[in-house]
């Protein structure tokens, strides 16, 4: 087999250093675009990006060369160069050190997006912890409380 092909869908969640509102309704449509751009130039496709003033939500094809580590820092190192250039006010603006990334398989690609451009409606009825928590027990995976809030 001389061709190789991926289909490697992740959802990845990472929020502002200290969970700071940096991202207002006029950075975030642009921030996205930005990370989009980011996304497809290291050969991976952003289906999705949305959040919230604290935290961002992408949904990315993954390019077949690509980890998810390597999308996550480049796509995180980026923005934070490009946000105070655009937003001198936000000359702080930085992403918290870690992140979070989940599979999701081809047959739940639209749930997923949905999810992602309802952040704002869904955030009124839910805080970011407890969401992050329930994302942490649908994928089945073990939390310190201590290490995953900063």
């Amino acid at each position: 087999m001389p061709q190789s092909l991926a289909a490697v869908f992740v959802h990845v969640v990472f929020s502002t250093k200290h969970r700071q509102p940096w991202i207002s309704e006029k950075l975030a449509p642009r921030l996205h675009a930005y990370m989009g751009g980011i996304l497809r130039n290291h050969n991976c496709i952003a289906l999705e990006i949305g959040g919230v003033e604290d935290h961002v939500h992408l949904l990315v094809s993954l390019g077949r060369t690509t980890s998810i580590a390597e999308m996550v820092g480049v796509v995180k190192a980026n923005s934070t160069n490009w946000v105070p250039e655009g937003f001198p006010p936000l000359r702080d603006f930085c992403w918290q050190n870690g992140y979070r990334a989940f599979s999701v398989s081809a047959s739940n690609l639209e749930i997923v997006t949905q999810y992602i451009r309802n952040q704002a409606e869904h955030h009124r009825t839910m805080s970011f912890q407890d969401e992050f928590r329930g994302l942490l027990r649908r994928h089945s995976l073990e939390w310190d409380e201590r290490y995953v809030w900063d």
